[in-house]
């Protein structure tokens, strides 16, 4: 039997599933096929559910019987049989000398952005928003910029990514540089290394790419540690990979001094201490980090280096090299950092500094890099602006 829209439509109103009002043109993707020689499967949508109707007159209501022809058909799809809404504990409903069964599927519609982040889990929502929003994604051969645009696995989804930006016109300052890495003085605001490959801003991994001497791009690029975006101040970055593996090492060892300067408001009563607390990821804030005696160690020690205007300059040496480690630590003691937009408030930029970085390149030399403090740190402390 031919099976059309409006097949679909007369039956969805036997099961007063539709009504008058509803016409042909709301019945999408129509698919047949017979499960087996004595029967055929419809499977369709209707304003945006989909459904699946057996054609079969040796059913005979026997709902297990109709199940194994629809799951024969439609192997791991989950749904619920509708009744006959005539005969209570009935199912069949005629139509055209056959009786007709209606499955309701489990609807697997999804947001354009949420179906893309569960497709490609490398890749954050955020950043197919970001994509979406560009117009570089299509649905069924239309271009959606909506991240919120329904859509079903049913649905043909491309994505045309344009070629990524070179950023060659960029800059970072560099404080040194040797045949085995390069450092840098990276400024407050711009992101160490890219979240995924979909992330196309330019970063301190983009920088290092283009002094590379071997193939690091699996090690991106030479990045050997991190500064969180808003932190600025002087950076290491291999060139080879023997120099990867040796900064690499060298910061797991903790043979790296590392040196920050900071500026909170108010006083502490000590002009030199060690905050020795252990930290883990906090559970109901992404992204975010607590003190939690569970939490794995971290020890700070803290030196008052300037007390003005109702702000101190700190000097911060970490012992250890836990994700936000010194902003946690001074929240606790209930002194955020000024401009900590996540454990206190925002002001113009976070006033975290990486001032100083001595290590021993892989010639086996010890260098101490720095980085002048910047001038808002000491208007702030000096200035009280």
């Amino acid at each position: 039997m031919k099976i059309t829209a409006r097949t679909c439509l007369a039956i969805l109103r036997r099961f007063d599933v539709a009504n008058d009002e509803n016409i042909p043109r709301q019945i999408e993707r129509i698919e047949v096929s017979n499960p087996s020689s004595i029967n055929t499967l419809a499977t369709f949508r209707f304003n945006k559910q989909p459904y699946a109707i057996l054609f079969d007159d040796t059913a005979e209501d026997d709902i297990q019987y109709v199940e194994i022809q629809m799951m024969r058909a439609m192997p791991g799809t989950d749904g619920k049989l509708l009744e006959n809404p005539r005969h209570v504990g009935s199912y069949g409903v005629p139509y055209e000398g056959k009786d007709t069964y209606l499955y309701e599927l489990d609807n697997a519609i999804k947001r354009l952005d949420t179906h893309l982040a569960n497709t490609y889990p490398d890749y954050s929502r955020s950043s197919w928003q970001k994509q979406i929003k560009a117009g570089y994604v299509s649905v069924n051969g239309e271009v959606i910029t909506s991240t919120k645009h329904d859509v079903s696995d049913d649905d043909e989804i491309t994505v045309a990514l344009p070629d990524r930006p070179t950023h060659d016109e960029k800059n970072l300052p560099i404080v040194y540089i040797d045949e085995s890495c390069v450092v840098i003085d990276k400024p407050a605001g711009v992101l160490t290394h890219a979240k995924n490959e979909l992330d196309d801003e330019f970063t301190v991994e983009t920088f290092l790419a283009r002094y590379n001497e071997d193939d690091l791009s699996e090690q991106r690029h030479g990045v050997v540690h991190r500064l969180d975006r808003d932190t600025s101040g002087v950076m290491v970055g291999a060139r080879t990979l023997a120099s990867y593996e040796h900064l690499k090492a060298a910061f797991a060892d903790r043979k790296v001094r590392k040196t920050y300067i900071a500026l909170i408001k108010g006083e502490l009563n000590q002009p030199e201490f060690i905050i020795d607390l252990p930290i883990a990821r906090h559970p109901s804030k992404p992204g975010s980090f607590r003190i939690d005696q569970k939490g794995k160690s971290a020890q700070t020690k803290v030196t008052v280096l300037e007390e003005a205007n109702g702000y101190s300059l700190l000097q911060l040496q970490p012992a250890t090299g836990r994700t936000h480690q010194l902003r946690v630590h001074l929240a606790h003691l209930g002194h955020p950092i000024v401009g900590d937009r996540l454990y206190g408030s925002s002001d113009d930029r976070l006033y975290l500094h990486a001032h100083k970085l001595t290590l021993t390149t892989l010639d086996g030399i010890r260098h101490e890099f720095s980085s002048p403090v910047p001038s808002e740190f000491n208007a702030r402390i000096f200035d009280g602006e």
